[in-house]
């Protein structure tokens, strides 16, 4: 079977667990899977296929987009799949998704990924600083757990034969 790589930035833990779940999944398919955080050096040297998923913060994909395009040569050469983390999911709001799909496509711009989606995450006040309870608050934000971790796993069973490995 193949090697995959989920490489993933996290924040404040959300996105690492669902890289962890996605990761999870291809495993129990056969293949051999590995999540690992961009910051703890996530290369794509190696493997037959990249997942790339990161946290959107204040309109903004962390991690991904400098991952990108610091392993272009390697990752044009295996077909990449991404996620991203965000509120904007949990509400449906269809400006907000809008929004996460085209950061999430400037996030893995040049590729040409076989699959892409986008995730609700988990919003724990007690983790944020005193400026971000601050925001929260005063944007309404939904705050609690939201992920959905059937529609997780059924998108990674989904992605070998997306990405035909």
């Amino acid at each position: 079977m193949s090697r995959i790589l989920v490489a993933y930035a996290t924040k404040k833990g959300s996105t690492a667990e669902i890289a962890q779940a996605i990761a999870k999944e291809l495993q129990a398919a056969g293949h051999s899977a590995d999540a690992v955080e961009i910051a703890q050096g996530a290369s794509p040297k190696g493997y037959d296929a990249v997942v790339i998923g990161g946290p959107m913060y204040l309109g903004k994909i962390e991690g991904m987009g400098k991952f990108v395009q610091r392993h272009i040569p390697e990752l044009e050469k295996v077909p990449v799949a991404g996620f991203v983390v965000c509120l904007a999911a949990v509400t449906k709001d269809p400006e907000g998704m809008a929004w996460a799909e085209k950061a999430l496509h400037a996030a893995l711009n040049p590729l040409r990924p076989v699959a892409e989606t986008i995730f609700a995450g988990r919003l724990d006040p007690e983790k944020l600083s005193w400026f971000q309870r601050f925001a929260v608050k005063k944007a309404k934000s939904p705050v609690g757990d939201f992920r959905d971790w059937a529609a997780i796993a059924a998108w990674a069973r989904d992605l070998p034969g997306k990405m035909k490995v």
